[in-house]
């Protein structure tokens, strides 16, 4: 096939159809094509990493997307206009897939040099968006990660709601169950009994046996549906600290009910069976040692195929789960002090659930009221040596940073509700802009989460136009940065910080997107999606913001884990020599999409009311 006629077949497929004149001119130059063949292998990606992204212009090819399934029928059967390859050039990993031809086939071989400007350009980041993110990896019939049908290994205990307690009781204990489920057939739904309401709702509080069950249940337990991701109903589990995980069809009758052994039994979740060694650790010294085993979990996650972002929200739940421990286990080493006095708010990354390899643990502590004041000094003690535990199990602090350890950052709930109305009141002053953006990034993980007062102060945000100025101003202040010229070169010598350069940027602008439309989501990608379409952020900019954070996202997450593999600390900083020539241009882009958005803003804030922008909606 001459050069014209294979440029002017890519032009018509994505995301190579995104390219201009000349790019796809070098893209057909350089592609190798071939003819197979029936049953002629054309790629095998599970033996070796692909540099290639191929192309079907003639003929089928079969896909096997599964190394444990290449005896089974195949996966895909792609037409012209196919595109396969590309998940293991990105990866740089052998993930597959196995392609062979399904007739006389005739496929273009694309050279990853020359093909990374169409995945870096906007529509080639929709297209990795919605190939690989959301499946976990490319046309797999179902994602490589087990469902939570998997984890189910016996019919669930069921009783209704004027069932007693004893006979409930009894029907758990025939079961060897911890559990009952409570169906009411008028509303449908499903509440919870569990041997700790039992003793607390029944024992403890001195009420009959002949109670029905629907007196003491938890009506709102979490809930799973048939067919979710393992992965994402352990992040449920932990998140609620709950016992046992409701998992019901999608007609919503009941199907059975998982607990956290459920998931570190089943050899289809072993990676995250480290969850429950973290909860269960029986000194410090356990838990350092358990918990440095985490970023060997989150390489297996992302081996097995588990879409990025949800590794990134498992790595915040294990993470959670080793502060979590940590408090209770130092805490009770001194008598006198009670972790029920305080609740402990993850900052950052962590409190809005993004945080990867790099992050830093970002604290704070709000105090009872009725803490003795005496107390506080002992406790700020007691929050350093759970930052020592932390740093032992290598998990980053900055003790001169946000640390619950410092005394701006460990307060009485009304010291805290005081500070926040004085930082909105005068945000210039004692870091008012700073704190505040400390804060509304906050997220209760341990102690009771209605104590915090100031998030009830900053959800008032947009009545405070200067506040919500100065609040721009400080998130347009890191602006995006590209990286050096002869790092995109590919020339030795150049680095780049990610984070610095391309992620807080947006992280910084979602942030003050949501404040001022209002919205109290805390992770990125929900407060971009929130304040799309407002006088800031127009729709379309917004998703796009969206797809560069997850591009970026992953990106870090790949890089790091292979840091950790080969015994270095993971960082931001990235050498731009050891990057691959697709994600250069992956990053270039990202950097490219976020200025843009920046420069919007500067304009809007300087030729618009901020009345327009940032006050709130008409009573």
């Amino acid at each position: 096939m001459v050069s014209e006629d294979l440029t002017a077949l890519l032009a018509g497929y994505p995301p190579f159809d995104a390219l201009g004149p000349e790019p796809l001119r070098a893209v057909a130059a350089a592609a190798e094509v071939t003819r197979f063949h029936r049953g002629e292998l054309v790629q095998d990606a599970f033996t070796a990493p692909s540099a290639s992204v191929f192309l079907v212009i003639a003929g089928a090819v079969d896909l096997w997307n599964r190394a444990d399934a290449l005896d089974g029928p195949p996966d895909e059967h792609l037409g012209p206009g196919g595109v396969f390859g590309f998940s293991s050039m990105l990866t740089e990993r052998a993930v597959g897939p196995r392609a062979v031809a399904a007739g006389e086939a005739t496929v273009a071989r694309i050279p990853a040099s020359v093909v990374a400007p169409a995945f870096a350009s906007r529509p080639g980041a929709r297209f990795l968006a919605e190939q690989v993110s959301a499946a976990g990896r490319p046309a797999a019939p179902a994602p490589a990660y087990s469902t939570v049908d998997e984890l189910i290994v016996r019919p669930p205990v069921v009783v209704g709601p004027t069932t007693t307690v004893a006979e409930t009781a009894r029907l758990m204990t025939e079961a060897g169950a911890g559990y009952a489920a409570v169906h009411d057939p008028r509303g449908g739904g499903y509440g919870l009994v569990t041997d700790a309401l039992l003793r607390e709702r029944v024992l403890l509080a001195g009420r009959s046996d002949q109670t029905p069950a629907a007196a003491v249940m938890d009506p709102a337990g979490p809930t799973a549906v048939l067919g979710d991701s393992a992965a994402e109903a352990l992040i449920l589990l932990l998140d609620r600290e709950a016992e046992f995980l409701l998992v019901t069809d999608r007609a919503g009758v009941l199907r059975g009910v998982v607990s956290p052994r459920d998931f570190a039994v089943s050899p289809t979740t072993a990676g995250v069976s480290v969850h429950e060694q973290l909860r269960r650790a029986a000194s410090t010294e356990q838990l350092e040692l358990r918990a440095r085993t985490v970023p060997g979990v989150l390489g297996d996650l992302l081996r097995r195929g588990l879409a990025s972002d949800k590794v990134v929200a498992v790595h915040s739940a294990l993470v959670d789960a080793v502060v979590r421990r940590a408090l209770t286990l130092v805490v009770e080493q001194h008598p006198g002090l009670s972790a029920d006095a305080f609740t402990w708010l993850s900052l950052g990354s962590h409190g809005r659930r993004e945080a990867v390899l790099s992050s830093d643990v970002d604290s704070a502590v709000a105090f009872d009221d009725a803490t003795d004041p005496e107390l506080l000094e002992r406790y700020r003690a007691v929050f350093a040596e759970v930052g020592r535990v932390l740093a032992r199990a290598g998990i980053n602090g900055d003790e001169h940073g946000a640390s619950a350890e410092r005394s701006p950052f460990a307060r009485t709930n009304t010291a805290w509700r005081q500070a926040a109305r004085e930082w909105l009141a005068r945000p210039a002053e004692n870091q008012g802009a700073v704190m505040t953006s400390l804060l509304v990034d906050a997220r209760p993980i341990h102690g009771d989460p209605g104590l915090p007062a100031a998030a009830a102060v900053f959800s008032d945000l947009r009545r405070h136009p200067g506040t919500m100025r100065l609040l721009l101003q400080e998130s347009l202040a890191r602006r995006a940065k590209q990286p050096p010229a002869r790092g995109l070169l590919g020339r030795r010598g150049g680095s780049f910080d990610v984070k610095d350069h391309a992620v807080l940027p947006i992280v910084n602008l979602a942030r003050w997107a949501a404040l001022s439309v209002g919205s109290a989501a805390l992770p990125t990608t929900e407060r971009l999606r929130a304040a799309a379409g407002s006088a800031m952020l127009p729709q379309a900019q917004g998703e796009t913001l969206v797809e560069v954070f997850e591009v970026l996202q992953r990106l870090r997450l790949r890089y790091q884990v292979r840091q950790h593999q080969r015994g270095a600390r993971p960082t931001d900083v990235l050498r731009m020599e050891q990057v691959s020539p697709l994600d250069r241009s992956v990053i270039a882009q990202a950097v490219r999409e976020v200025a843009s958005v920046q420069r919007r803003m500067d304009n809007v804030a300087q030729y618009v009311p901020v009345e327009a922008w940032a006050s709130p909606p008409p009573s």
